[in-house]
């Protein structure tokens, strides 16, 4: 029987379809300091970003044949090193999609409009000040026929073109692997349509200087950051940054030296450099609305995930067989 070790959490749904398809799941949760002395009985596991599956865990896993996350980025796991030892590795990007490029949009809304300020200062001064506040606020900024950039157009920046599309944005994505992709756009039970999406520009270069809002879709590799102090000066005068990716994709210093001379109006950051370790500069800037790595945290997204896992899982095996 083929055992699974889920370590991180699956929704109910996956494990019930795994476990109908005859697999052994196990849901306890295993420290990473046991992980060495546990997963070698197991022929897949299943992790979020908490568990990590380095070479010095896999040197140890011989029977190992599928490395399962349950979300997008992989930088809990030796990548390289699976797979040179044959072992298969599988994300669900399409089940997180929607869920992440919604909360790119929100942090775009909420910098737009300053709900980042506006949440605390209404508590405490809405019935004091609220004619100042209303004076002060009163310059925010529509997304409709502004341009927006995109830095990856994968699964979740295409899915970013689509909304942006609807609320009538201007689509400027940058993506080295794509030339042109096929979009549908469905407008909830009223129309849907198919658009053909293309690269007008294959650079950073050509799209920094244009976008009013950037958007980070894309993985970190290696430790330069794509968008470092070179990066950031090519920006529009007040354009917004938003990152929603991974943490190091984005030169935080940089970033807040552009904040505070003005050359970035706003950021908004779901990920960052050191998350159990925040500067305090970024946690209380007055310019970038927060999240606690939340991206794919919605409720249906990791009903999705573990569904979409699950059949990618029984797939697999399914093949093997």
């Amino acid at each position: 029987m083929i055992k699974i070790l889920v370590n991180d959490g699956l929704h109910a749904d996956g494990k019930m379809l795994l476990e109908e398809a005859g697999y052994e799941v196990d849901d306890r949760k295993v420290a990473q300091a046991d992980l060495l002395q546990v997963l070698p009985n197991y022929d897949a596991v299943i992790v979020r970003s908490a568990t990590h599956i380095k070479r010095e865990v896999l040197e140890h896993c011989p029977n190992l044949k599928l490395i399962a996350r349950a979300g997008v980025g992989m930088d809990n796991i030796d990548t390289a090193f699976a797979r040179e030892r044959g072992v298969k590795i599988m994300t669900a990007r399409r089940a997180v999609a929607h869920s992440v490029a919604e909360l790119a949009f929100g942090h775009m809304f909420t910098l737009a409009r300053h709900f980042q300020n506006t949440n605390r200062d209404m508590p405490s001064k809405g019935n004091t000040a609220f004619k100042e506040l209303k004076e002060a606020y009163s310059n925010g900024i529509q997304l409709k026929g502004k341009n927006l950039g995109i830095i990856g157009f994968g699964k979740i920046g295409q899915e970013v073109a689509r909304i942006g599309i609807g609320i009538g944005m201007n689509i400027i994505p940058v993506d080295l692997e794509v030339n042109e992709v096929e979009i549908d756009v469905s407008l909830y039970r009223t129309a849907s349509m198919s658009l053909a999406v293309k690269m007008t520009t294959t650079s950073l270069q050509e799209m920094l200087p244009e976008a009013d809002f950037v958007t980070l879709h894309v993985p970190l590799n290696g430790d330069t950051p794509i968008l470092g102090a070179k990066e950031i000066a090519m920006m529009k005068k007040g354009a917004f940054l938003i990152n929603t990716s991974r943490g190091g994709t984005v030169d935080e210093e940089a970033m807040i030296k552009a904040l505070d001379s003005g050359k970035l109006a706003g950021a908004g950051l779901d990920v960052y450099n050191q998350e159990a370790n925040i500067q305090e500069a970024l946690l209380q800037h007055p310019k970038i609305s927060m999240t606690p790595h939340t991206g794919a945290a919605t409720i249906e997204a990791q009903r999705d995930v573990a569904l979409e896992l699950a059949d990618k899982i029984i797939a697999f095996f399914g093949d093997q067989r």
